[in-house]
């Protein structure tokens, strides 16, 4: 199975905002858990690897393209059904082959997991009890819980020990306390257990590190193929890496906290 390596040059840009030269010793940090602040940045060693999967989508790609431009990452794994052929989501022998190509590549400092569907087969979300059927309600959790809880499975025990991130784009959506509107049953509910997967990963994983994040991420609604039905009205449409920037500045940002984090791209933290 073919993976996309990228080893980096030396480039002098922040991964956070992409600018040339900005210093990256101090930032911001805010924990889910918590609404203190602290001064301060993961700074993963000189080398580190970095692995991203769904490195075709805008998001993904986005995150490919600044990571390419942080000085200390020596080596990307972009990872995509269009890079690797026979890698599906849901297919759980395909996500085991995968696991076995990389393993020769970790650990990895720092996993995004950048899949997901909001439209299956032509069908977006359900905007009544009316509209749910069992084939696309079992699609969506297939793509947007189950098949990346199995990528978890498999490259969970091959990230680096001290701090590491895993991270996976999921949903403001998937919060429940914050479930007002009502609506789109199949994407919520999938997003909302795909949440409780990261959450439980998370206390297991933290036993063997301490230092690992387990982050759930909301990147905000971004122009992209994913979003495209659903742009008319969004008053702050974003691009892809401005999003990924804000992403990647607000995961180095987070301090260490029992369980995963759930936050935006702007580094707030969003009830579970």
């Amino acid at each position: 199975m073919k993976t996309a390596r990228i080893r980096q040059g030396r480039h002098r840009h922040c991964p956070g905002c992409g600018r040339i030269g900005l210093a990256q010793s101090l930032s911001l940090i805010t924990c889910s858990r918590s609404t203190d602040s602290l001064l301060m940045t993961i700074e993963f060693p000189a080398g580190f690897r970095a692995l991203v999967i769904g490195a075709h989508g805008a998001i993904g790609a986005a995150f490919v393209s600044l990571l390419q431009r942080d000085a200390r990452c020596g080596e990307i794994l972009a990872v995509s059904r269009s890079l690797d052929n026979g890698f599906d989501l849901e297919d759980a022998a395909s996500i085991e082959r995968l696991a076995d190509s990389l393993r020769a590549q970790a650990p990895f400092h720092w996993v995004i997991d950048a899949t997901g569907a909001l439209t299956i087969d032509g069908i977006g979300p359900e905007k009544s009890l009316a509209r749910l059927e069992a084939s696309a309600l079992a699609r969506s959790f297939a793509i947007n819980t189950i098949g990346p809880a199995l990528l978890l499975r498999h490259v969970g025990p091959m990230l680096a020990g001290g701090d590491a991130i895993y991270a996976k784009l999921s949903a403001r959506v998937g919060s429940i306390s914050d479930n007002r509107k009502g609506g789109w049953y199949g994407y919520r509910a999938s997003k909302a257990a795909l949440n409780m997967m990261l959450q439980t990963a998370a206390i297991e994983l933290q036993r063997r590190n301490p230092n690992l994040r387990v982050v759930a991420l909301q990147p905000g609604t971004v122009r992209s193929a994913l979003s495209a039905p659903f742009q008319a009205g969004v008053p702050d449409l974003l691009e892809p890496e401005t999003s990924a920037a804000g992403m990647l500045q607000a995961m180095r940002s987070l301090a260490p906290c029992s369980g995963a984090h759930f936050i935006d791209y702007q580094g707030r933290p969003i009830p579970w």
